[in-house]
């Protein structure tokens, strides 16, 4: 495999990872199963059929569960301690086959990668929780789980294309960033309002 196409696999899965994580590992996975596609460094770890299936019951729970608002922001406050390190031990593991400093830069890179999508994510569905349609929250979810899935796909058909869509989602982080931190301090100051005493 090429180091471009495994440098797609590394960020793409680790940037995935703070989406939904359970859909990478499965959709990377089912691909090397039936499309007898080889998972570069240590990934082939992935084409169990014991971890697929597992990858896939979590991704069921986590389709359910991301639907509900509230539930759903639960669910992400969990996951925080779930798919950030997840992302960066994928990412480590696709570099399985270079030099251990290297492995070690991409646990690094790869834990910010999922970190600045998962925070975006769980950022973004705690606002939209805020609204009393539930249509917004079902929308985003289906929105999430097709861009997973793509960029996964994409991770490792079209490189390129994935770099790109890290780019672009890195990006949208970095610009909502400041928004969102915006959100959170008017909900805090209205929350230390309500607790003030009369």
């Amino acid at each position: 495999m090429s180091l471009i196409s495994t440098l797609a696999i590394a960020m793409g899965s680790a940037w995935v990872s703070g989406i939904n994580l359970y859909a990478c590992v499965a959709t990377l996975g089912l691909l090397s199963r039936f499309a007898h596609l080889p998972l570069p460094g240590e990934l082939d770890a992935l084409t169990s059929w014991w971890v697929i299936g597992v990858a896939v019951a979590l991704y069921i729970v986590e389709f359910v569960a991301d639907k509900v608002p509230w539930i759903d922001s639960t669910w992400d406050v969990i996951h925080t301690f779930i798919r950030v390190p997840a992302g960066a031990v994928l990412a480590a593991a696709a570099l399985g086959d270079f030099d251990r400093s290297i492995q070690v830069i991409a646990l690094l890179l790869g834990g910010g990668l999922a970190l600045s999508s998962h925070g975006t994510k769980a950022a973004t569905r705690a606002i939209l929780n805020t609204s009393p349609e539930p249509v917004s929250n079902v929308l985003a979810s289906i929105v999430e789980d097709v861009v997973a899935i793509s960029a996964t796909i994409a991770s490792v058909f079209f490189p390129i294309l994935l770099f790109i869509i890290v780019a672009l989602g890195v990006g949208i982080s970095v610009y909502l960033f400041h928004r969102i931190l915006k959100f959170f301090r008017t909900v805090s100051r209205k929350i230390s309002g309500w607790l003030a005493p009369a």
